[in-house]
């Protein structure tokens, strides 16, 4: 059975009691067999986590899921303005007077859109990604 990787929360103990350990005058690589790992571990240990309290290491698992819903929220936006662009582009090839204005079209985006009432579709093109 393999060994399981201890949970941020502990490694950031255990570089913790490296530092008592030397502190109290044990050599660092003494103190690192002491806690039981090797010294390259300890070095990317102290790289990942180094100076970082348990209460910090939280934070980043916060910021990834608060990025995660804008990220969510903007692409909603960005369909939603790209839909409404799409129909008012059609509108007004249709010849409607009551179109309303239009910024930031990309004419290199391919989409198709039915309109009530319409026999055809309008199309328009923007990347594919």
């Amino acid at each position: 059975m393999a060994n399981k990787r201890p949970k941020p929360e502990e490694i950031v103990l255990k570089l913790r009691q490296v530092e008592v350990l030397m502190g109290q005058g044990m050599s660092r690589l003494d103190a690192i067999r002491q806690i039981g790992f090797v010294e390259q571990t300890y070095y990317l240990w102290r790289k990942q986590y180094g100076g970082m309290g348990v209460d910090q290491l939280k934070e980043p698992k916060r910021l990834q899921t608060e990025n995660e819903q804008l990220r969510r929220a903007v692409s909603d936006l960005t369909l939603d303005k790209l839909i409404l662009t799409e129909a008012a582009i059609s509108l007004k090839q249709m010849g409607c007077s009551r179109t309303p204005k239009i910024q930031d079209t990309d004419p290199t985006v391919c989409s198709t859109i039915t309109l009530v009432g319409s026999k055809t579709s309008q199309k328009s093109w923007y990347p594919l990604q």
